[in-house]
Parts: C-alpha cells; sequence; structure tokens
C-alpha cells in the first residue's frame, strides 16, 4: 500500500508542478532529487518542446503545398489562356465552314503563312491532327507523317486497322492537297514562271519531308506509293538523286517502317524516292545521301530512360553526340522519335540538350510547344 500512495502522491504532485513557471537554470540543483518544484519545472520544458517544433514543421509543410499550389494552378491557367488565344487566332479552327475563307485554297499562302517560320521539326503522328499536313505547315514544321495501309487497292491513312476509313486515303490527306498547294505557290504568270517554290512563302526554297511508313506488307505497298505520288513527279516537284548527286525539290519523299530499302535502290541512276536509315546502326553500312534522307532510332532504345531530374546523363549525351556526328559525315537529317513527353519540363529540357546537339529533325506531338512557344525557360512543369 506505501508504494501505491507513493506514486499517486507523486503523481498528484507532477500535475500540480507542471502549473508553476519553470525555475530558471541557475536555481536548478540536479544534487536534491527531492526537490519537486525544480524536476516538475524541468518536466513541463521537455514535453511541451516536442510541440512546438510539430508544430513549426506542420506550418512549413502547409505553406510548401499552398505554393506548389499557387504555382500549378498558375501554370495550367497560363496554359488555358494561351489556348484560348490560339483558338481565336487558328484558321484552322473554322477549316472547311462557309465563309471562313478556307475554300478552295483562296487564303493560301498569303493569309495563311503570313508570319510563319520553317522549324526543322517534324510532325509525329501527322494524320491524327484535326486537318493533316495543314496543322504541321501552319506551325511551321518542315516535315509530316502519313501511316499508310494497302486495302482494296488503294492507300488509306492511320495509325492503326480501327482507325482506317474509306475517305482518309494517302492521296486526299496528302498528295492531292500538296498538288494544289504547290500549284498556288509555282503560279504561271507574266511575272514567274517556275516550279521550284516550297510550301512556305516566307522560304520558298525549303523542302517539305512526306515520311511514309508503311504498316502493310513493303513489297506489296511501296509500288502503290510510287505510283500515287505521279501528280508530284510530273510537275518535277521531288527530290531527286542523280549519277551520285542529290537535288532538293519541294517535297522530299522518305520511306520508312516496312519499306523495302533494296527498292528503294532499284534504280541506281535516278530516285525520287530516299530511305530512313537506322541512326544506332550507321557505321560500316551503304547509308549515305544518295539513297538515304533520315537517319531515325527510338530514343528510349537507342539511349536509354531520361529521369524526373537532369535529363540525360553525360553518357548519353555522348551517345547521342556519336550518332548524330557520324549521321551528320553522311550527309543525312538525324531524328529521334519515342522521346519522353511527360513531365513537360523533362521532355523540354531533352529537346533542348537535342537542339544544342544539332539534331536534323526534332520528333514532335505539340507543335505549338515546338514551334511558337519559349520551351526553353526553367521551371515549365
Amino acid at each position: 500500500m506505501a508504494s501505491w500512495r507513493s506514486e499517486k502522491l507523486e503523481t498528484k504532485e507532477a500535475a500540480v508542478t507542471v502549473a508553476y513557471t519553470p525555475v530558471s537554470p541557475g536555481d536548478d540543483d540536479d544534487s536534491q532529487p527531492g526537490n519537486d518544484r525544480r524536476n516538475g519545472g524541468s518536466i513541463r520544458s521537455t514535453q511541451h518542446r516536442p510541440r512546438i517544433l510539430s508544430l513549426t514543421w506542420h506550418t512549413y509543410l502547409l505553406a510548401l503545398a499552398l505554393v506548389a499550389i499557387i504555382l500549378l494552378v498558375a501554370d495550367v491557367s497560363e496554359t488555358i489562356v494561351q489556348h484560348i488565344l490560339r483558338q481565336r487566332s487558328d484558321p484552322l479552327a473554322n477549316w472547311g465552314k462557309p465563309g471562313s475563307g478556307t475554300e478552295d485554297f483562296a487564303w493560301y499562302p498569303t493569309d495563311f503563312l503570313r508570319d510563319v517560320l520553317p522549324v526543322p521539326c517534324h510532325s509525329h503522328n501527322d494524320y491524327w491532327r484535326r486537318v493533316p499536313l495543314f496543322s504541321a505547315i501552319y506551325a511551321g514544321c518542315t516535315g509530316v507523317e502519313a501511316d499508310v495501309w494497302l486495302r482494296k487497292e488503294d492507300l488509306l491513312v492511320g495509325h492503326d486497322t480501327a482507325s482506317l476509313q474509306p475517305n482518309r486515303t494517302f492521296q486526299s490527306l496528302y498528295v492531292n492537297p500538296l498538288v494544289d498547294i504547290l500549284a498556288r505557290q509555282n503560279p504561271s504568270t507574266e511575272f514567274y514562271y517556275g516550279t521550284k517554290n516550297g510550301v512556305f512563302d516566307t522560304n520558298p526554297e525549303q523542302t517539305l519531308v512526306l515520311l511514309i511508313d508503311l504498316k502493310t506488307d513493303g513489297h506489296e505497298t511501296w509500288p502503290w506509293v510510287m505510283k500515287q505520288l505521279d501528280p508530284l513527279r510530273e510537275r518535277g516537284w521531288l527530290s531527286y538523286s542523280q549519277d551520285g548527286q542529290f537535288h532538293q525539290g519541294p517535297i522530299t519523299v522518305v520511306g520508312t517502317g516496312n519499306t523495302p530499302f533494296e527498292l528503294i535502290l532499284g534504280n541506281s541512276t535516278y530516285r525520287d524516292a530516299f530511305y530512313d536509315a537506322p541512326l544506332d546502326r550507321l557505321a560500316n553500312s551503304t547509308y549515305d545521301a544518295t539513297n538515304s534522307y533520315y537517319a531515325s532510332v527510338n530514343f528510349w532504345n537507342a539511349i536509354g530512360a531520361v529521369w524526373w531530374k537532369g535529363g540525360p546523363n553525360d553518357g548519353q549525351k555522348d551517345k547521342i553526340r556519336a550518332m548524330l556526328r557520324e549521321a551528320r559525315d553522311r550527309g543525312l537529317k538525324s531524328r529521334y522519335w519515342g522521346l519522353p513527353a511527360w513531365p513537360i519540363h523533362v521532355r523540354n529540357f531533352v529537346w533542348q540538350v537535342l537542339v544544342e546537339e544539332d539534331i536534323g529533325m526534332l520528333n514532335v506531338d505539340d507543335l505549338d510547344a515546338a514551334t511558337r512557344q519559349d520551351w526553353t525557360k526553367p521551371g515549365t512543369f
């Protein structure tokens, strides 16, 4: 019973003395264990410090969270505002509607490309755009891409078989519009009679790369591609190689995917279609400017993963430099596809590294970000 009474008394005493103001350090005397008042003051001090520290960290974390939310909201708001402004000034927003000025190419080129400057970027999966071909040209990209399937003696364009439609053909989406565009760019008048102006009004000498990705059997599909290019070929609008010399035209045709390299090489003295060479296998190969134009490879497979911070490491940059140098030495335009798309700051950093290393063509999905926004500025989420 004595022990229980003693414990209760100590507890009671502690409860009472906690309410007292702690004594100053000079009055403390550890040699007097019976001084309950001083011990009580010491207990009060050690019990309250962790709580104050905990509240401080909670405050810091809350403040950081609020700052992050504010920055994120500001970034999203800026993106929304930019999107609205682009919609207001985008001639493609009312494409084909009566009174929009887009009927019969009446707006091309002056109204459509008044302030568009060509940029060495490749419109990846261009056929997914709201208006294929024209979206890329309006952004300033100098390369477009069409996935082609041979179906019922015609070439359909789509990413997979589920997206194929009879009215979305290689001719209707690409060949015929290019013929109309170049006809307007090369009028036969008393002031001009030529055939070499390209699609860009601000730089008529700039070629447009038409990358054709064969999805069906190459040996069956490629002859159909060459046949449907006849309207451009007959007017002298295709780049060609003759007797080992490359001659640039308004349109440069490049085959990729299932395109057979041996069919590209079929005519050794003249060819007006070129190959998309493997960028990571150029060494000790026969790929050069007489038979190829692009040299491409999947970024992830060739260079590796790029993590959230830091972008490509030194080893990855060395690989990039070596591949790009090999392509330049052979007169080919280097291109990486499968670039990271998110987070945006990682994508932008990879873009910046590739541009600084003199990439031939920057493969992009976001045309506006690549050609009209300052994606080199730091802090972009």
